[in-house]
């Protein structure tokens, strides 16, 4: 029983990538949310087509720039992860409710 329980085990990287990519969601909502009011604006470039070089078709596209500055959607889409999360766990448990009812 225990060998056909180790089979299907996720491997140590599939745990290593999901740490990395939780705790890279969680940074970048926290600077959002939270350290964006505090902290000057970034400067990590988003857009391919700004050059430094070319100083007249210079934009200024950043995309940690554009949640700081926002002050609506960057809460939406931060916090829609855990409302789904709550929903799909609430509608399972009132399933099973109702088939065991």
């Amino acid at each position: 029983m225990l060998l056909r329980l180790a089979k299907h085990m996720p491997s140590l990287n599939t745990a290593n990538l999901f740490l990395t990519l939780t705790s890279l969601f969680f940074l970048l909502a926290s600077y959002a949310v939270l350290f964006s009011a505090f902290l000057p604006l970034s400067a990590v470039p988003v857009c391919p087509h700004s050059s430094p070089t070319s100083f007249l078709t210079y934009q200024r596209c950043q995309l940690l720039d554009v949640l700081a500055k926002d002050t609506h959607y960057k809460y939406f889409a931060l916090l829609i992860i855990p409302t789904t999360s709550y929903f799909v766990i609430a509608n399972w448990v009132g399933w099973q409710y109702y088939q065991n009812s």
